[in-house]
């Protein structure tokens, strides 16, 4: 039995994800359906991206992860299936080529051009998650292999959104915010296995926020930095939104500082 996980900005309010299910049903009745998320803010392919580099890996060997969403379906972007490595095994993406795929370890790939794997060989213009995205997941978690499902293509000819690695710095790490979480943390593009000091904090603009452990370690609506579940520095508020008090959004720089807050110098406390 196969494992498919969709992943997508479609809601719930709409038919769209069960049809979706439907037409894996059809073709794999007895596929494990995960829903990833369909909560994604509508053509984020940021958020996206994140989301499913930060959670493949939690699943088994084999699985194949569908990702709708896709803000130029019906152009001329490309359907792709990307094999990627984990800890162990391998999975395999099956996503418009529009940046998704940026910074996944991938070994192969493929431009789905092969009809006879699709719903329809006429699919809608504005439905590719139900024509294409999902029987061709349906195909791969059934056996069917990469190699059938269209033309090869080269890993590096695939579309690559600009992302701010973090770099170090003499007085610590910069980097910026890569995605806001459902409670208004922030996410950082800065490793938090590289920080080493106990004695750290982040700076946005002239903001100061300390470091704590854990969320409640902090009092009630004070701003803290803390090393997330993803394993990347945020900012968060205790019991708030951190993206509302400091108006931040992503793509904004952040400074981490490994020394005491005193010598921040440039900074201010938080406006909370």
């Amino acid at each position: 039995m196969g494992m498919i996980t969709l992943l997508t900005d479609f809601g719930h309010t709409d038919s769209y994800v069960g049809v979706m299910k439907g037409v894996i049903a059809s073709i794999s009745p007895q596929c494990q359906v995960v829903d990833l998320t369909h909560g994604i803010c509508p053509q984020d392919i940021l958020a996206a991206r994140f989301n499913l580099l930060t959670s493949y890996g939690y699943f088994p060997s084999g699985t194949v992860h569908g990702v709708v969403v896709d803000p130029g379906v019906g152009t001329q972007r490309a359907a792709v299936a990307a094999q990627v490595t984990a800890a162990v095994g391998f999975h395999t993406i099956v996503a418009p080529d529009n940046g998704i795929l940026t910074g996944f370890p991938i070994t192969a790939a493929v431009a789905l051009t092969n009809a006879d794997y699709w719903l329809t060989p006429q699919p809608s213009c504005t439905f590719h998650g139900r024509d294409i995205f999902a029987p061709i997941a349906a195909h791969l978690a059934s056996g069917v292999s990469l190699e059938n499902l269209g033309v090869p293509i080269s890993v590096s000819s695939l579309v690559s959104l600009e992302i701010r690695d973090a770099v170090a710095t003499d007085q610590g790490y910069r980097g910026s915010i890569q995605y806001v979480d459902h409670f208004g943390n922030l996410v950082t593009t800065i490793v938090g296995d590289r920080v080493t000091s106990q004695a750290w904090h982040v700076c946005m603009d002239k903001y100061v926020v300390p470091y704590y452990t854990t969320y409640g370690h902090a009092e009630a609506g004070t701003a803290l930095a803390l090393v997330g579940s993803h394993g990347y520095v945020e900012i968060a508020v205790n019991g708030g939104s951190a993206a509302q008090a400091f108006g931040a959004k992503v793509g904004d720089e952040v400074e981490l500082l490994t020394f005491a807050m005193g010598g921040a110098g440039r900074c201010f406390d938080a406006p909370i």
